[in-house]
């Protein structure tokens, strides 16, 4: 029952993460009465002399930004951001006129949760003004298909990292040294990989669809097989038998550890 528990709220805490997405966080605490604004007029909210404030949008998002002045302000290090979108330096690091822009296209999963962050960020730290109208926000202020478009992508990133947890908690990394004489080691522990559990394991090679490489992982070898009830007709052989595992040649199917000579 306990390793069914396990799985359930692995999976309830995936399914709370995939609500931090895009969607939730740009829906939260907005209301009709919230200003549009144009690029012309977001260019005003630079925090310069005479400006009427200190602005910047993030996927169309206007926040006002003034407590963090000495960042975004004149002379700060991500003045470069103030009035403007420039959505793509969050996940770039690109400050040159190419990067502060706001076109998401073709970004890397990797990226797209840069962007995810970002929005936690300043939905928790900085108050929403209003949107910006242009890629992201019609005349009217309601989301245009780019932004339906990012809002998607931003949510399979999060659904791909979710995937990714939970893969590294059914197959931990190995730990490893390389030794000119002896070759290398792989082996297992309990704490292999950073995830602390019950089990050590057994190396194998780890095929992940779509990849052409292969990884060192930590194994289960007794038990059910991951996400099977403990009371299923199983092999008791945990998770070895799944597909993409390979052995290592030369090394006993359930050594804790194995080395690879040259």
């Amino acid at each position: 029952r306990g390793a069914v528990g396990g799985v359930a709220m692995r999976q309830a805490a995936a399914a709370a993460l995939l609500c931090l997405g895009a969607a939730c966080l740009l829906r939260r605490g907005f209301e009709l009465r919230h200003r549009l604004l144009s690029a012309a007029e977001l260019r005003r909210y630079r925090g310069r002399h005479g400006d009427p404030g200190l602005y910047l949008a993030l996927l169309g998002t206007v926040f006002d930004v003034e407590r963090g002045r000495r960042h975004y302000g004149p002379g700060g290090a991500y003045s470069a951001l103030a009035g403007r979108d420039a959505t793509r330096a969050f996940a770039t690091g690109d400050f040159t006129p190419a990067g502060l822009v706001d076109d998401v296209l073709a970004l890397s999963p990797q990226e797209l949760l840069s962007i995810q962050r970002w929005l936690s960020f300043y939905s928790d730290n900085y108050k929403p003004v209003g949107k910006l109208v242009g890629r992201f926000y019609d005349e009217k202020g309601a989301p245009t298909e780019a932004l339906r478009e990012a809002e998607a992508a931003l949510e399979e990133a999060l659904r791909l990292r979710a995937e990714g947890e939970q893969r590294k908690q059914q197959f931990p990394p190995c730990n490893s040294e390389w030794n000119s004489a002896k070759g290398t080691r792989f082996w297992c522990s309990r704490h292999s990989g950073g995830v602390s559990r019950a089990w050590a394991g057994v190396p194998r090679r780890l095929y992940q669809p779509g990849s052409p490489g292969s990884g060192c992982v930590c194994v289960r070898s007794t038990g059910a097989p991951w996400g099977h009830p403990p009371s299923a007709q199983h092999s008791d052989r945990g998770d070895l038998d799944d597909p993409h595992l390979e052995e290592y040649e030369g090394c006993h199917p359930l050594a804790e550890q194995c080395v690879l000579r040259g």
